[in-house]
C-alpha cells in the first residue's frame, strides 16, 4: 500500500471514529437534513453539528445542497464503497513503510514552523508544539535565573507571542517560576542540552 492510500484511509477512519459523526451520518443517510434538524435530533449545539458536518464534508463522506434557503446535507456513500475496495484488495493490503523515527519527524517539524531562525507560529497540535517549545528551551541558560523581561525578551526573538509560549514552558515544567523569577530546572537543562 502506498503511502499517500494509507494516510487517506486512516484521516478517513479518523473521522468516522466519532460517535456524533457516525450518527449524523446514520441520519443523512435516511434522509437529507438541515444542520437545525440534526441538531434538535442530537440535542447538540448546531455549531457542534456544523463542526461535525464539516468533518465529513472534508472527508467527502457527506455533500450540501441549497433547497430554497435551506441548506441539506445529505449521505455520500461513493467514499465508503472506495474505501471498502482498497481494503480488501489483495493489491493494496501489505503495510505501509514503517513511519519515521522520531528525530526525523521532529527535525521536519523544526523546518516547517521555523523560518530564519524564527517560528513562523505555534503549532496547533500538542505533539508538534512540544517540539518547538523543547527546541525554545534550549535557548536558556542552565543554572542562570531570568527575570520576566529578560524571559519574554528572550522569547521575543524567536516569536512575538512570548506570553503564550512562556505559559507553555512553564505548564509543560521545562521552566521554573517563582516570585517573577524564571530558571530551567536541572533535569530539563541537562535533556534540552543532550
Amino acid at each position: 500500500m502506498d503511502l499517500e492510500r494509507y494516510h487517506r484511509m486512516l484521516a478517513l477512519f479518523k473521522v468516522l471514529a466519532d460517535d456524533t459523526r457516525l450518527r449524523i451520518l446514520g441520519m443523512v443517510a435516511e434522509k437529507p437534513c438541515t444542520v437545525e434538524e440534526l441538531a434538535a435530533r442530537l440535542q447538540l449545539k448546531e455549531s457542534t453539528v456544523s463542526h461535525h458536518l464539516q468533518r465529513l464534508r472534508e472527508a467527502e463522506l457527506v455533500s450540501m445542497e441549497r433547497d430554497k434557503n435551506a441548506r441539506l446535507y445529505q449521505f455520500q456513500n461513493e467514499q465508503l464503497h472506495q474505501l471498502s475496495r482498497e481494503m480488501l484488495s489483495l493489491d493494496h493490503v501489505t503495510a505501509p513503510e514503517p513511519p519515521q523515527s522520531e528525530s526525523i519527524w521532529e527535525d521536519k517539524v523544526l523546518q516547517t514552523f521555523l523560518v530564519d531562525g524564527k517560528l513562523s507560529k505555534i503549532p496547533a497540535t500538542r505533539k508538534k508544539r512540544e517540539v518547538i517549545l523543547r527546541w525554545l528551551v534550549t535557548h536558556f541558560e542552565a543554572q542562570r535565573r531570568y527575570s520576566e523581561k529578560e524571559v519574554n525578551q528572550l522569547i521575543a526573538q524567536y516569536h512575538e507571542d512570548v506570553a503564550t509560549l512562556r505559559r507553555e514552558l512553564i505548564g509543560y515544567g521545562w521552566l521554573k517560576r517563582e516570585n517573577q523569577i524564571y530558571w530551567l530546572p536541572d533535569s530539563t537543562s541537562e535533556e534540552a542540552h543532550l
